[in-house]
């Protein structure tokens, strides 16, 4: 795997050049952004449903007399569009922590081709957005079960450094006692559904998605690092230089998609899964007012420092070379914006009735149970949180015990753990969960 990182790298350097995106009077803003990655929908998917980013660059050229065109780019993880910022291609991506950190080592070797990260997208704080699944059938009961298997996970993104920094806290090495097969996270999800994989470590909505989909079961949940991790905007410094006013415009429509997904979250989750192919119960699992994304663009002091603690890491298996942090972090531009503050709602869980334009709300998962259980009505999905964790999942697909109550619980381990901690306690299937609450 360390041989696999300058090889990786280098492939998506190779056969790049410089390209301007402007003209005396038509600037062309080139934003690179991952569809399908939902925690990066406010800096791209759900940015570019909504044409804020077109308006507010309409606003902006009113005031200054030109013509400004987006061109949207879309890739499938943040590693291209490294390449593409590299090669002066691409003025704005998106893109999540261990990227980011890629990101600024690359560019920092080229003197006009550095970038910098000027905001946040969204965030988990204890790092429930990367997680590794296993196929239903699978015999794997832990991480610990996969020694000697092979592991589809995309080298480079926050999914592969969560799945390579939780084998490793376990004493697997990833270069060794695993096989790490190097794979977009489309293309290994369908070898997890072939039986060409025996894993899938990958970011959001990957898991949820085909867990969802009853193509695959939860293995290993990245909350269990109780590490932050989190997508966050950057853009060229030269194009920064050049046209500031659009790095503003960006960042306000970043504003514009962020405060709509807060007030509508189901219409958003809806204008996402039309946009991606996602099942909006996916989105909406993620992108909730208690999902498991927060989404807020401020460059938090944890999030940065988050960042700073995976450098050694990162530098340890030959992701990076030098990295100055400093002159990569730019909190000016957003800090001149008017940024609201993030209020989630408390509840411990959420259900989806078929036909409803928004969730119930249960505060506890006695009472989301019995929601389901009491209503008569279908059920689209239903939400609620690890007993462990915190990690929002779908309490169909979580293990629950039964002992003073009932726990729910992600993965398997957590449940079998809690119950050998818990003399009497027992695991159950969910209609016993559902019978018994």
């Amino acid at each position: 795997m360390r041989r696999a990182w300058p090889a990786l790298l280098l492939a998506l350097l190779t056969g790049c050049s410089a390209a301007s995106g402007a003209t005396s009077n038509v600037v062309t803003v080139v934003v690179g952004y991952q569809s399908k990655t939902i925690n990066t929908v406010t800096a791209g998917t759900l940015l570019r449903a909504q044409g804020y980013l077109e308006q507010r660059l309409a606003a902006l050229g009113r005031r200054t007399g030109k013509t400004y065109r987006v061109d949207w780019q879309d890739y499938s993880t943040g590693a291209p569009i490294t390449a593409q910022m590299v090669a002066g291609k691409i003025d704005i991506g998106s893109m999540g922590d261990f990227p980011l950190l890629i990101n600024a080592s690359r560019t920092q070797e080229f003197g006009d081709g550095r970038t910098a990260l000027i905001s946040a997208t969204g965030y988990n704080l204890r790092g429930a957005l990367n997680m590794v699944v296993v196929p239903p059938s699978s015999p794997a009961r832990s991480l610990s079960d996969l020694r000697g298997k092979r592991i589809s996970s995309s080298i480079g993104s926050a999914g592969n450094g969560t799945t390579v920094r939780a084998l490793s806290a376990l004493g697997i090495d990833p270069d060794s006692d695993v096989q790490m097969v190097n794979q977009d996270p489309a293309v290994g999800a369908s070898a997890l559904r072939a039986g060409a994989v025996d894993a899938l470590g990958q970011f959001v909505a990957w898991p949820g998605q085909l867990v969802f989909a009853g193509q695959a079961r939860l293995l290993y949940d990245g909350a269990a690092l109780n590490l932050p991790t989190w997508h966050g905007v950057v853009v060229r410094q030269k194009f920064a230089a050049a046209d500031p006013d659009v790095v503003q415009a960006f960042l306000q429509a970043q504003l514009d998609a962020t405060a709509f997904l807060n007030a509508h979250p189901m219409e958003a989750a809806w204008k996402v899964a039309a946009a991606t192919g996602l099942a909006p119960e996916v989105v909406y699992l993620y992108n909730g007012p208690n999902g498991l994304v927060t989404f807020d663009p401020t460059l938090r002091p944890d999030l940065l420092s988050a960042l700073q603690k995976d450098i050694p890491y990162l530098r340890s298996i030959g992701g990076i070379k030098g990295l100055d942090l400093s002159s990569f972090v730019d909190t000016k531009p957003l800090s001149a914006l008017p940024v609201s503050e993030v209020h989630r709602p408390s509840n411990a869980g959420e259900v989806w009735f078929a036909g409803a334009s928004a969730t119930v709300t249960a505060p506890s998962p006695d009472a989301l149970l019995r929601l389901v259980r009491d209503s008569g009505k279908q059920v689209r999905a239903a939400y609620v949180d690890d007993a462990d964790t915190g990690t929002r999942w779908f309490a169909d697909k979580s293990y629950w015990v039964y002992g003073n109550g009932l726990h729910p619980f992600d993965v398997e381990s957590e449940a079998r753990s809690y119950v050998s901690s818990h003399p009497g306690s027992r695991i159950v299937d969910y209609p016993t969960a559902l019978r018994l609450a």
